[in-house]
């Protein structure tokens, strides 16, 4: 980026691409066993879930395939 020949009022919004804090964020905590423990029952739960609403959802989404061969016979015997 290049500087400005001109002079700018407010030197600090001119160079606030360049700005260092000097302030660091304070340490990660380590994650206790528990909560480790619980973020994977979630997730568990989560795909349990999931499946279970595939597996119960399949026979919603099949075509019936022996309701053509019934109105067949059904015709024929007529």
């Amino acid at each position: 980026m290049f500087r400005r020949r001109e002079p700018v009022p407010f030197a600090f919004v001119a160079e606030a691409d360049r700005f260092r804090s000097n302030v660091a964020p304070p340490p990660r905590q380590q994650a206790s066993a528990g909560r480790i423990a619980g973020s994977w029952l979630l997730g568990l739960t989560i795909v349990a879930g999931l499946v279970g609403a595939v597996i119960l959802g399949m026979p919603a989404l099949s075509t019936p395939s022996s309701t053509p061969a019934q109105q067949s016979q059904a015709a024929q015997g007529r």
